[in-house]
């Protein structure tokens, strides 16, 4: 029994919660987009790390809203129709900051 309540702790500890040090740093997000990509973080983790769709080589809006939809229909990926509008706003804005010739705002990489 007591090993069935650790393995319950671990797993509820380690699925579906993403690492702080792991994304981005909230603080480089514009203020406007904190919720959105809190809620990003806390969806996109759930099934892989931050990295995929962070280093992802997309620059269309049109190929992250085909993306997010994929990813919306995977079992357990947690998303629903109404996140979809938010994710879709932090990865356009993200893809954008990414191509900026500073190498983008708020210290996107």
């Amino acid at each position: 029994m007591r090993q069935a309540v650790w393995l319950v702790i671990a797993v509820l500890a380690g699925c579906g919660a993403y690492q702080r040090g792991e994304g981005l740093d909230v603080a480089t997000v514009p203020p406007a987009l904190h919720a959105d990509y809190e809620l990003f973080a806390r969806r996109c983790s759930r099934c892989h790390s931050l990295s995929r769709p962070l280093n992802a080589r997309i620059t269309a809006d049109e190929h992250w809203a085909e993306y997010v939809s994929r990813m919306r229909r995977m079992p357990g990926s947690g998303i629903s129709p109404d996140d979809v509008p938010a994710l879709l706003r932090f990865l356009t804005w993200y893809s954008a900051a990414r191509r900026a010739p500073d190498g983008g705002a708020g210290g996107a990489r």
